[in-house]
């Protein structure tokens, strides 16, 4: 003899969390946003130009002192030296965050990627050895091959600095 079946339940009504972030004037005071604006592909244009003085003090990597930088921004300023790499950016587009003698080597350095289309920042990797200094390394992809770059950035006040930058042949 077979059991009967047991009787399917019927779904519930339950109040979910909002799906969209609350708007700027809604978020309690001092709390800030939940993310960047989001910017498709390597350029992004502002709709008003920001006065000289305010872009120069502003940072891609801050944080307060003793903090390690964002993963996100990080991973960024691999992107944006793989970029530089392959030829697709000018290197003086991170000049503010590299020492004056990383500059220069990463302008003596000039081409090393050679891919048809822009190179992707893939994982990071990132250790801490000691206070103040940071050491990432980054697979990035350049078409069907795959390149390492590493890069070490150390604390100057509150602004991190490249130091040192080295890649895969």
């Amino acid at each position: 003899m077979s059991r009967p079946p047991r009787p399917v339940p019927l779904p519930r009504i339950v109040s979910s969390l909002p799906a969209e972030p609350p708007y700027d004037d809604e978020r309690p005071p001092g709390c800030p946003p939940a993310a960047p604006p989001y910017v498709q592909g390597t350029l992004a244009l502002a709709c008003e130009p920001e006065p000289a003085e305010l872009h120069a003090r502003r940072p891609l990597i801050w944080g307060p002192p003793g903090a390690v930088p964002d993963e996100r921004r990080l991973r960024a300023l691999g992107q944006a030296f793989a970029e530089i790499l392959a030829g697709r950016r000018p290197p003086s587009s991170v000049s503010r965050h590299t020492t004056d003698r990383t500059q220069a080597e990463l302008v003596r350095a000039g081409k090393i990627f050679d891919c048809a289309r822009p190179p992707r920042a893939g994982r990071l990797h990132m250790s801490q050895p000691r206070d103040g200094v940071v050491e990432m390394c980054v697979l990035v992809r350049c078409g069907e091959r795959h390149r390492g770059l590493a890069l070490r950035l150390e604390r100057r006040g509150v602004q991190w600095l490249c130091t040192e930058f080295e890649t895969t042949p």
